[in-house]
């Protein structure tokens, strides 16, 4: 396999990025920049989604027209890929008509020709800031259990999907790993509610309740369900409906990269509208936690909801790059407090890595030694700590793989305690040698996570030039 397409999910446009989002897309990034980095053709898609009610209700709030709103959200979104310099090289807008509608109207017709598109009349609980209908035992003393608000009685005529169809079939796919789901847990909570057996779902609204989205392929009087809207961004962004040639040479996805909020979506009504339109599947889904604030979960009545452009403003990018992936579990939850920031930055950058490319740096230029060949006792340590490291990476345990970079920095610290290489001697030059050697392969194995900085070990090693990456930061 010569290529590597990997997605995020598109974010919502009803309100400014937040932190989870940027956690979402540095995952993805990490894991492009290091295919690309084994030699592999690399499309990485993000975007923004920006239809359906909640969306049309925020534009309304503020007094906006919905397409100016979205528009001016969407942009907020693509700064956020640029702070954070993340290596997408696309951008997909479901408000896109030459780009997206296509392949929207073309996955409606491929389903509605397999038979699995029907209309019937409807009563249901449809939560708007899901944008889904709920069944009363999703409910929380009759509240969404997300938003904590109580669903919409909503009565009307709706297109609807067989997805009942196909609820045994995805289950065997996910079981057996074909889609494979990670972590294992995730795959679990999957599996046991698709024992439960899958109704089928509501496609459409009525253009009476909903005008903000796409019209139903040949009947004007309904809206696509944004879900099916949203979704297809993944199959339309390589040319699905318009580019065949294209569409076949990057899909399906290696990866789609996803929250854990949003997992049924993309595990079971994404991969059910793929069975139905005999589209191939996406070979794994790779799924996150949430991020809380100083333990608490993030809300704007708290005040404690993080700026992720903010935060990169005043601190800079890979600081906030390094964090969220060395400080969040990969798979799992995890909390920002800006205490916990300042630390991390100041022991692992200022005084870690940092002072490690300093010091060295000093110490090769006021002995005249050059990158060469190391010992072979740091040859065989590297060898085995990039081994470990490929491995955690292949696995995706992003902060995993991080900690083998920083047992490295570590052990080159306490070399330098060692061999005391500040005092000229016969072996002073081959320990530099060794540092130099260490300082690369840190180069190499930053490079996907903190792609700034690892540019800048590389030039001072191969430069012999002082760098000061990390500057040490007090907190206000």
């Amino acid at each position: 396999m010569d290529k590597f397409y990997i997605t995020t999910s598109i974010a919502y446009t009803n309100a400014k990025p937040h932190i989870g989002f940027a956690l979402e897309l540095l995952q993805a990034d990490v894991l492009a920049r290091y295919r690309r980095r084994k030699g592999l053709r690399v499309h990485f898609l993000t975007g923004t989604d920006e239809h359906g009610s909640k969306i049309a209700r925020a534009a309304e709030k503020e007094e906006k027209e919905v397409q100016e709103f979205v528009d001016e959200l969407s942009e907020e979104f693509k700064r956020l890929t640029k702070d954070l310099n993340i290596s997408n090289d696309d951008f997909i807008r479901t408000t896109d008509k030459s780009r997206h509608w296509p392949g929207v109207n073309l996955l409606w017709k491929k389903i509605e020709e397999a038979g699995d598109i029907y209309k019937k009349s409807y009563k249901g609980l449809y939560c708007s800031g899901c944008e889904v209908f709920k069944r009363e035992k999703d409910l929380v003393e009759g509240k969404c259990p997300d938003h904590g608000k109580e669903p919409e009685k909503v009565e009307e005529e709706n297109y609807f999907f067989r997805l009942s169809r196909y609820s045994e079939e995805i289950r065997k796919l996910i079981e057996k790993d074909k889609i494979k789901v990670i972590p294992e847990n995730r795959k679990k909570e999957i599996i046991n509610f698709l024992k439960e057996g899958l109704e089928d779902i509501s496609v459409s609204r009525s253009r009476e309740n909903l005008e903000w989205g796409i019209p139903v392929p040949g009947d004007d009087s309904q809206i696509l369900y944004v879900w099916l809207d949203a979704l297809t961004n993944y199959i339309s962004a390589v040319g699905y409906g318009r580019d065949d040639k294209t569409f076949k040479d990057w899909w399906p996805a290696e990866f789609h990269c996803v929250g854990k909020d949003i997992l049924r979506f993309h595990a079971i009504i994404w991969i059910g509208m793929l069975l139905s339109a005999k589209i191939e599947l996406p070979r794994n889904i790779l799924v996150h936690g949430h991020i809380t604030c100083e333990g608490k979960k993030m809300s704007k009545s708290l005040g404690n909801v993080v700026d992720p452009l903010e935060l990169i403003k005043e601190h800079g990018t890979d600081p906030v790059r390094y964090y969220l992936l060395k400080e969040i579990p990969t798979t799992g939850d995890g909390d920002f407090s800006l205490k916990r920031f300042m630390e991390r930055y100041n022991a692992d950058l200022a005084d870690g890595v940092g002072n490690l490319l300093s010091r060295t740096i000093a110490l090769s230029k006021k002995q005249g030694v050059i990158p060469g060949k190391a010992s072979e006792r740091i040859e065989k340590m590297i060898r085995e700590k990039r081994a470990e490291y490929e491995k955690r990476m292949e696995k995706c345990k992003l902060n995993d793989a991080l900690e083998v970079v920083w047992e490295v920095v570590h052990f080159a610290d306490g070399y330098i305690e060692e061999k005391k290489p500040w005092k000229k001697g016969d072996k002073s030059e081959d320990t530099i040698e060794d540092l130099l050697f260490i300082l690369l392969f840190l180069s190499e194995t930053l490079s996907p996570f903190l792609p700034e900085s690892s540019e800048e070990i590389k030039k001072g090693v191969e430069r012999g030039e002082k760098r000061t990456l990390f500057p040490k930061i007090k907190r206000s």
